[in-house]
């Protein structure tokens, strides 16, 4: 039941396993390095455009920083002050709207004037992940009891898509809201239409599925599991375009986002780094290791949002609280 007024909980187990079996970065340095949440965060999310950083700081509610300036644009409760359990963000690829999420209730916000728009309960299980159109008008929450909710504020309109047979992990959208990407527990990715809850296409994997991603120009879906499998799919024809290249038994993937050229894959770990794919061979082909959160023994930080500023520079979020700007070396 929903009542009016983007989660990564696996992330501890992932950190762990990733832990013992990813391959080592080597340490780099960032261009820029701003400090975003004081005590750390509990999650982030960057604007498609790279100007807009949304924080969830560990004691200091969330943050909407300006990240040209390195200015703090608002500063917003998510429910109430106090603790802050916001622990999903997601930004419209359209750059105007936030949906922010903790496990019993989802907002949406303005980044434009920084107002709320709306705040929602929901009673029926636990909130896992969230994801918000352009201009606000549709939201999808994924669920821990398997289903996945399409929402529209201002129509109060509601879709269930119920293809799903164990909890969700992950959630995107399209920017116009027609179509959503989901994937779970069930071992199994699905891009579906929000108007009839209609299957699409689907993508198996042979473990759950832990992080998907749609490319926001509609051309690519990535979606990884929690073994082996990270692939990139045609979204128009649902085949295989490739699968990520690594040896680590194991990898986990925090956050996705492809580059408007559609030429790379850019994606977070939960072990410090952030790694730059080729989408059509999915080779790897330049890596970064972010700040360790302070006072984490062994060092470490989970990398929770990377996006693209420019050809040549990314930004990263991490749970350290810092916000970080690289180069990219590869031509």
């Amino acid at each position: 039941m929903l009542h009016r007024r983007s989660f990564k909980t696996t992330l501890l187990l992932a950190f762990f396993s990733v832990l013992l079996s990813a391959c080592s970065v080597p340490e780099t340095e960032p261009e820029e390095r701003w400090l975003h949440a004081e005590d750390g965060a509990y999650a982030a999310d960057i604007s498609p455009n790279g100007e807009y950083s949304v924080v969830s700081g560990v004691d200091n509610g969330i943050n909407v920083w300006h990240n040209k300036d390195n200015k703090l644009l608002f500063h917003w409760q998510h429910q109430s002050e106090g603790n802050n359990l916001v622990l999903a963000i997601h930004i419209s690829a359209d750059n105007k709207f936030v949906v922010t999420s903790d496990r019993e209730a989802f907002a949406l916000w303005s980044i434009e004037s920084g107002e709320p728009v709306g705040f929602w309960r929901i009673d029926e299980s636990t909130i896992r992940d969230v994801a918000v159109t352009n201009n606000g008008t549709g939201i999808l929450v994924g669920r821990s009891n398997g289903k996945v909710m399409y929402f529209e504020p201002e129509t109060g309109r509601r879709l269930e898509f119920l293809g799903h047979q164990e909890r969700i992990n992950s959630v995107d959208i399209s920017p116009n809201g027609e179509y959503a990407l989901t994937g779970g527990n069930d071992y199994v990715a699905y891009l579906w239409s929000t108007r009839t809850g209609q299957i699409i296409h689907t993508f198996t994997h042979s473990s759950r599925i832990s992080s998907v991603t749609l490319d926001d120009e509609g051309r690519f879906a990535f979606t990884a599991d929690s073994k082996q499998g990270a692939k990139i799919w045609n979204a128009q024809t649902g085949a295989q375009m490739s699968n990520l290249q690594y040896i680590a038994r194991q990898k986990i993937f925090t956050d996705a986002v492809f580059s408007a050229d559609g030429k790379y894959l850019l994606t977070g770990s939960p072990s410090r780094n952030i790694y730059l794919w080729d989408v059509k061979n999915g080779e790897q082909v330049d890596e970064w290791k972010v700040a360790a959160k302070e006072g984490t023994r062994p060092a470490t930080a989970v990398v929770y949002a990377v996006g693209f500023v420019d050809k040549k520079t990314i930004l990263s979020e991490s749970s350290s609280g810092l916000a970080e700007m690289w180069t990219i070396e590869h031509e």
